[in-house]
């Protein structure tokens, strides 16, 4: 009698026992089973919001960050440039007030962005995807007298002003393209999201 206790005993312990190994050994086989719906990290890194520390960006300097495999370019605008915006003769740009531009609803002004001194902006042509020249400084032999300062696409020729305003009369459609960002900090930019983390 005491010998059937024993075994009905066992019986329940290695049972019990062969379940929750079962158990954890199918929940283990199902983890890489169930990681592989998720984006990669290649994936997730080509299109996750990327900081930026911009606190050593000098006034009338330009960095460069890449963000979803694109250029995208901050400049810290100085007083000046600032200026040469409000100056420039709207009746030059094809697009002055943003109106068919892609970019965030913050940057539908002059100056194309939330704070007048950093301009950030996709750095590629909106012809044919060329990168253009910063040329910052205004007058010249190649582009003219009245170059205030800006962007020049070597490949067609396309012009935009320091807010990346296409010029008339040129090959790019659109001005340059504004990306989603917002400041996190005065020094730290993330570009990829908006204000309240959209994107």
């Amino acid at each position: 009698m005491s010998d059937n206790a024993v075994d009905v005993g066992r019986r329940r312990f290695l049972t019990g026992t062969t379940a929750v190994i079962g158990g954890l050994g199918a929940a283990t086989a199902s983890v890489p089973f169930i990681a592989s719906f998720q984006p990669s990290a290649k994936a997730k890194a080509i299109g996750a919001p990327v900081a930026v520390d911009i606190g050593k960006l000098e006034p009338g300097q330009r960095i460069t960050q890449k963000w979803r495999g694109q250029p995208v370019w901050i400049v810290r605008r100085t007083p000046a440039m600032l200026e040469a915006l409000k100056a420039e003769d709207e009746g030059n740009l094809r697009d002055p007030s943003s109106q068919e531009s892609d970019q965030p609803t913050f940057a539908v002004n002059p100056w194309r962005s939330s704070r007048e001194e950093y301009l950030i902006l996709v750095g590629l042509c909106t012809h044919l995807g060329c990168s253009p020249s910063f040329v910052p400084e205004p007058g010249g032999e190649t582009l003219g007298e009245s170059w205030i300062g800006g962007f020049f696409c070597p490949c067609h020729g396309s012009k935009f002003d320091l807010a990346g305003r296409v010029f008339k009369g040129v090959p790019a459609p659109k001005n340059l393209i504004v990306p989603p960002y917002r400041f996190e900090t005065d020094t730290r930019v993330i570009i990829g999201e908006n204000e309240g983390g959209a994107s």
